[in-house]
């Protein structure tokens, strides 16, 4: 089953994508506000297929060793891989034109463009450190269910979660 949005409204469409050939033109309309709108089945040529872009994530993180964040998928986007990088990884909204290293492509209103900052440092035993703070932004930053406060900042382990505005990601050291 392939979902598909609703360019009006953002509600998702879903349908069986094996019933039809690749180049065929499919017309929607949205049960929510009644916009139609065609698709055509097929790979875009703009843009690779979800699956090619977490295939090749996935095999950049191995390149580096600073792990990788892991968007869990809901109903404002699907399932992403944000590698990291040492120093401040920026997390928010992704918008064209917006200067952050971990843009979550979403249609969520409750995420800001630059909702919470997670810095990797190196320890004086050369080990890996994860610490994440809110950026500040206005729905805040929840690490394992708990606010994170104004200038608060928590060293975080692999496999915490944390959730900004509706989004929940679980940290890959």
């Amino acid at each position: 089953m392939k979902r598909v949005r609703c360019p009006k409204c953002d509600t998702f469409i879903a349908f069986d994508e094996t019933q039809y050939t690749s180049g065929q033109r499919l017309v929607f309309e949205c049960n929510n506000c009644r916009k139609q709108f065609g698709i055509r089945i097929g790979i875009s040529k703009l843009r690779q297929t979800q699956k090619e872009e977490n295939a090749t994530i996935s095999l950049t993180t191995q390149e580096h060793p600073c792990g990788y964040l892991h968007v869990i998928e809901n109903v404002f986007h699907y399932k992403q891989i944000l590698p990291l990088q040492l120093g401040d990884n920026i997390i928010g909204h992704y918008m064209k034109g917006n200067n952050i290293n971990c843009p979550i492509e979403t249609v969520d209103p409750s995420m800001d463009m630059t909702h919470c900052i997670l810095n990797v440092t190196r320890d004086r035993y050369n080990r890996l450190k994860y610490t994440i703070r809110d950026a500040p932004s206005n729905t805040g930053t929840f690490v394992d269910n708990e606010l994170l406060g104004i200038n608060e900042r928590r060293v975080i382990y692999n496999g915490t979660l944390f959730t900004i505005g509706a989004t929940s990601i679980i940290l890959h050291t």
